[in-house]
Formats: C-alpha cells, sequence, structure tokens
C-alpha cells in the first residue's frame, strides 16, 4: 500500500526521535503472527528457494486471477475482493518476500526482477499457464513490468494507483536514496507512525479502521520484515515507463482515487497515453488503496472488464 520513497513514515519516525520518545519495538514473534494471520499452514509454499505465504482459492480449472499488493501491505488487503471473486475466479494472493507473513528471502534480492520470477515460477507449480494479473501500487509496476516481458503469461492487466513514474528522491537507472530516519525503522516502529501513512492511503481517513492498522503494524513487525522493506526500497531501479509501457499488448484497466495523495491521480494520464488498449476509471471520493477503501464501488469496473 504505502508508495515507495514516501516520506510521511520517515516525518513521523524523526517526530518520534526527536520528541526524546524513543520507542524500541521488537519484532513479533512469528508463531503469534501465524496464529492471527494464517489460515492454514498448506498456505505456506516453497517456491524458487523462499517461501511465499499464499491463498489459492476458488475453482481450480476457473481463469486465473493474480493479485499483487503494494509496499508494506499484504494479501489481506484484497480479501473483499478475493471472497467476492472466488465463485467464478481462481484467485491466488502472495505475499511478496519479507512482506506480510513470506519471510525474508534468502537470496537477499528484492528487486521487481526476483519478483517477477518467483510470480512466474508460482504459477508454473499451481498449473497455471495465463492469468489476469492485478497489481497495486509497486504491486502494480511489477505487474506492468510482467506483462511487458511476458506477455504470453498475462492476459488481461489491472493496475490500482501503480507505481512506476520517478517520483522526488528518485531517478531513471539510480537506485533510490533512502534516508537514514527510514532506517530507524529497523528499532523503532510504534503504531502511532503507521497510522498516518495508512490514513493518507485513503480519500476518507475516517473509513480506515483500528482493526486494518494493527493488521499493518502486526505484519510489518515480522522476524526480519523490516530489514526486507528496506531492502526492497535500496534496490529500486526504476526504469522509464515510456520505453516499456507501449511493450504491453494485453488489454489494460486502470483503477485511480482521485483523492490518491501517494500517487498523484495526474499520473493516470502518462499510462493512457502509452498504453495503447487501456481504460480509466476514476473513484471521486476514494484514494490509493480503492480495492480496500470501498471494496464494493471499486470491485463493479473489474467485474465488468474481467467478463468481456
Amino acid at each position: 500500500m504505502l508508495k515507495l520513497g514516501t516520506i510521511l513514515l520517515g516525518v513521523t519516525l524523526a517526530a518520534v526521535l526527536l520528541g526524546g520518545c524513543w520507542l524500541y519495538t521488537p519484532d513479533k514473534p512469528r508463531a503469534v503472527l501465524e496464529k492471527a494471520y494464517l489460515r492454514q499452514a498448506s498456505d505456506m509454499l516453497t517456491v524458487a528457494g523462499t517461501q511465499l505465504h499464499v491463498r489459492d482459492d476458488g475453482p481450480k480449472d476457473a481463469p486465473a486471477i493474480i493479485l499483487l499488493h503494494g509496499f508494506g501491505s499484504s494479501l489481506h488487503t484484497f480479501e473483499p475482493w478475493a471472497e467476492a471473486l472466488k465463485a467464478d475466479y481462481r484467485v491466488v494472493r502472495l505475499d511478496l518476500p519479507g512482506s506480510g507473513l513470506s519471510p525474508p528471502d534468502p537470496t537477499g534480492d528484492y528487486t521487481d526482477t526476483r519478483s517477477i520470477a518467483l510470480i512466474l515460477v508460482l504459477m508454473d507449480q499451481l498449473g497455471i499457464d495465463t492469468a489476469v494479473v492485478v497489481g497495486n501500487s509497486i504491486g502494480g509496476r511489477i505487474a506492468w513490468n510482467m506483462a511487458a516481458d511476458h506477455p504470453e503469461r498475462v492476459s488481461k492487466l489491472v493496475l490500482i494507483s501503480p507505481d512506476g513514474f520517478a517520483s522526488p528522491g528518485f531517478a531513471y537507472g539510480e537506485k533510490a536514496d533512502v534516508p537514514a530516519v527510514m532506517k530507524a525503522m529497523r528499532f523503532t516502529l510504534p503504531k502511532s507512525a503507521i497510522r498516518p501513512n495508512l490514513a493518507a492511503s485513503y480519500g476518507d481517513p475516517k473509513r480506515l479502521t483500528e482493526a486494518t492498522v494493527k493488521r499493518y503494524h502486526d505484519l510489518m513487525l515480522a522476524p526480519g520484515g523490516r530489514g526486507a522493506l528496506l531492502a526492497r526500497m535500496e534496490q529500486t531501479v526504476l526504469t522509464d515507463p515510456v520505453t516499456r509501457l507501449p511493450r504491453i499488448k494485453a488489454p489494460v484497466l486502470l483503477l485511480w482515487g482521485r483523492k490518491d495523495r501517494l500517487i498523484p491521480f495526474s499520473n493516470s494520464a502518462d499510462y493512457t497515453k502509452l498504453l495503447p488498449d487501456s481504460r480509466l476509471v476514476a473513484f471521486k471520493d476514494l484514494g490509493h488503496v480503492p480495492m480496500e477503501e470501498d471494496p464494493a464501488q471499486s470491485l463493479v469496473p473489474l467485474l465488468e472488464f474481467l467478463a468481456e
């Protein structure tokens, strides 16, 4: 969910430190997190040398949909969508390595290239030749790069407030400069630092529940998770989308909240201009995570797109 490079978490942590309220935040025991957030032991799969938390719902012979979450998030962000889709589709969700209940990748590689390779191997293991690939934020960036490089595996593409165009602090072809205060989250990550980021992701922060904040906070405290999140930031090297988006041949649906404060809605015009077969659905009152903020409203255009 949290856009890569957002400074809000860093600002919040800085305020905590400068205020003299150093709060050491230890990892949560994995057993505690699994009891709360792991549905069944078989949802943990070994894929290309690392473990992934995967939920595979719906008829195994139905058209497949793969859902990819954003930075700092988990597969749980798609829970209402998955419940609504699984009657007619095979719905596969996964926690990216070092996110949610997926432990850190032993290779130490958190690049988009590695993420795409893991998704392709997972598809092979599950017997999925092609799928509709849906991605939010960083998950969107991974999704559209996968569609550009492996068009034979992506039947349709759904991008929800996707990342990809360089924002302040990032440049194409260069690794990100992660502020030192962001690195402090290895040691201190109070829930009070998480809530403002999540609130900024919603068009109406009143829709953000305490249970959602708790889930994000809990899973970001998974053993090794914070180090993995920082590594993903540090290893990100953006490629100019102008040279890559036109390679995508699959039909594309863009979903974007006009009140997105993490990746501006104006970026949607850059995508529609470069994607030859795309359409945009804008949500007047929603933010960066429309599928989480208002699952019912955001699901309507997706179902229409899938039915075509």
